[in-house]
């Protein structure tokens, strides 16, 4: 497999430039350094692929090593590689080049000459929230809860201070370090804002989408916030939002009938305010994820003083077993 993947993925040094492979990969209020100081392409031959971790319809994700670091290695199908797929790819690179933030997935570098193109960051070896939940039926104790989002609160700040709108923000996108660590992953379908502040083009995954991107109107980073909403309420509940329902079925409810996820009766109140704040159905309603983060911190403080979390908090002895395990 190795010899494979080698000869597949050629080791060429040069960056996607525009206008290389046909299309203008990157859009004109984006810069490209040409001083010669980005040095992410990677050479091939140094990655080592060692098993699959996940597969979707356009590529490939397996665990490895980079220079005898552990990493994932995000491979795109060739057969799959169109124009759109490329200038797609072309900006999840300039996207994940530019951004370093400890709840962020860190990028190490790519393979860019098609018809081989690769992503590689950094291993998260405790997988995807959405896996923890829903594959291992793990459950967040509300201070472990707090902890996650405020880690993807401060992921999602950094990312909007940057004018990056990530715009698939989900459970299956925050993945898990050993050191307990939440962070912000997949930029797939992220965008740099334009300079005007609005984005057309609907994106993202139905179940999790803000009402203004599945119309197709005009939106901005606020459209985050709204998932952020659905994500907490996953954080809640365990479950898949509107579960009932096909993903277009819950498009339909979310824009005519203002359609959300039932908060549970036994939720915190400043919690189940938060969640109706986030997934307002006027964008400007909604907050930034600067007030979010104080927000949960201010309620991390308030449940701290709470024994009983205290008490079962200090009985833990790390994340996994503060997530208990077990079915609600």
């Amino acid at each position: 497999m190795q010899k494979k993947f080698q000869s597949k993925l050629q080791s060429s040094s040069s960056a996607i430039k525009r206008g290389q492979t046909g299309p203008k990969l990157i859009p004109d209020h984006v810069k490209i350094p040409t001083d010669g100081t980005d040095v992410w392409e990677i050479d091939a031959s140094l990655l080592k692929f060692e098993n699959k971790v996940a597969s979707g319809s356009y590529g490939d994700l397996y665990k490895g090593t980079y220079r005898s670091q552990e990493v994932a290695i995000k491979v795109l199908k060739p057969e799959r590689v169109s124009e759109d797929l490329q200038r797609e790819f072309a900006q999840e690179v300039f996207i994940m080049r530019k951004v370093r933030h400890k709840n962020v997935v860190q990028f190490i570098g790519a393979c860019t000459q098609p018809p081989t193109l690769c992503i590689v960051t950094e291993f998260m070896s405790g997988g995807s929230v959405y896996d923890f939940l829903h594959k291992q039926k793990g459950v967040f104790k509300l201070p472990s809860l707090l902890k996650v989002a405020i880690d993807v609160s401060k992921g999602m700040n950094y990312l909007h201070q940057n004018n990056i709108i990530h715009r698939d923000l989900k459970a299956a996108n925050l993945l898990m370090d050993e050191n307990e660590v939440v962070k912000v992953a997949d930029f797939g379908v992220a965008r740099v804002q334009a300079q005007s502040g609005v984005m057309t083009a609907e994106t993202g995954t139905y179940r999790w989408m803000a009402p203004e991107v599945i119309e197709h109107k005009p939106y901005d980073h606020k459209a985050d916030v709204f998932s952020f909403g659905i994500v907490l309420w996953e954080l809640l509940t365990g479950k898949l939002p509107y579960e009932y329902l096909t993903p277009l079925q819950a498009a339909v409810g979310v824009v005519q009938k203002g359609l959300r996820p039932t908060i549970p009766k036994n939720t915190h109140p400043k919690l189940a305010d938060l969640l109706e704040r986030c997934w307002q159905q006027d964008p400007t309603l909604r907050p930034d994820f600067s007030e979010i983060i104080e927000i949960l911190q201010h309620l991390t403080k308030e449940v701290g003083d709470d024994g009983e979390d205290r008490r079962k908090d200090k009985s833990s002895s790390g994340f996994l077993s503060v997530l208990r395990r077990g079915h609600h």
